[in-house]
């Protein structure tokens, strides 16, 4: 199969493989997009499109190019899978479980079952935070240039990685090869069933994204020393003849709104962005420019005529 590409209309990409619907919206890309091309979409929602493009090739089993994905936004994309799992996954799951095997069934199988599952969450949890406080951070500081507190490097995360689906995989065939529902309740077995299934398939991949693509992609962040040369859109931190940080057209209308006094969300509505977009922006502007406050970026706009 040929790899999807920045021409391709994303409907039709959609088209192809409904699973990767999670993947859009973990990058923050809303449905509406009509006929719209993969490029023109990601530019609206200011998704880094290479690394986009990185993840449903990859997801989809098709040719995909680590070398382009950013470690930020790939980043941003495992932390929202993150809350999309904790939040609303494993909760959904676990009501469903007790639907399931409650009606009808002994109540100590049905407490083991339930206690096999808190204790599978209670793992997945535990691997999300550690990477939310440990991998996720270390990255963050490499974007901005303070290079890691230099007891973490990514290779540790490499050499500890295992997958979290094992567990789900065992309920499944517990559930499957000796739980014996009461007749009404066949039904609501076989759909837990097929979200188990799902769920499994969906973490297996979330491991594999991070295996694959982000761990690769931290490393040349770590060898390049990550003078601001991460950042969402393909942008660098490149300096002008002069010396003056050379600022893209986003970044330059980012801070004349932050100038005009404009909070994130004013700033999200009239550039057509969403919020955590605009706030990942004015990030990469702090440490480009080290300066961290409104009222200094407010300052420069005035010295660099930002108006």
């Amino acid at each position: 199969m040929t790899a999807y590409k920045p021409s391709d209309r994303l409907r039709d990409m959609l088209a192809d493989n409904a699973l990767l619907l999670p993947a859009l919206s973990r990058f923050g890309i809303s449905l509406g997009f009509g006929g719209a091309s993969v490029a023109e979409v990601c530019a609206a929602h200011g998704v880094h499109c290479p690394t986009l493009l990185a993840v449903v090739n990859f997801i989809s089993g098709r040719a995909f190019t680590p070398d382009d994905v950013s470690a930020g936004a790939l980043t941003a994309y495992l932390r929202s899978a993150h809350r999309y799992f904790i939040e609303y996954v494993l909760p959904g799951l676990r009501r469903r479980l007790i639907e399931a095997v409650s009606a009808g069934s002994r109540s100590d199988i049905s407490i083991a079952l339930l206690r096999f599952f808190d204790q599978y969450a209670a793992e997945v949890r535990a691997h999300m935070e550690y990477e939310e406080k440990t991998v996720f951070v270390h990255v963050d500081s490499l974007i901005a240039g303070t290079g890691g507190d230099g007891e973490f490097a990514i290779s540790d995360f490499r050499n500890h990685h295992k997958p979290i689906s094992r567990q789900l995989k065992e309920l499944k065939e517990l559930l499957i090869c000796h739980f014996t529902a009461e007749p009404s309740q066949v039904d609501t077995l076989n759909s837990l069933l097929f979200d188990l299934v799902m769920c499994e398939r969906d973490i297996t991949m979330h491991c594999r994204v991070e295996d694959d693509l982000f761990i690769p992609a931290v490393e040349r962040l770590e060898r390049s020393g990550a003078r601001r040369g991460d950042l969402p859109a393909g942008d660098t931190a490149a300096l002008a003849d002069n010396g003056d940080i050379v600022l893209t057209a986003r970044e330059r209308d980012i801070i004349r709104l932050i100038a005009a006094g404009k909070s994130n969300k004013e700033i999200a509505d009239e550039l057509f962005l969403s919020v955590h977009t605009v706030a990942t922006h004015r990030r990469n502007i702090c440490a480009k420019l080290d300066i961290h406050s409104a009222a200094g970026i407010a300052v420069y706009a005035l010295m660099h005529g930002i108006a």
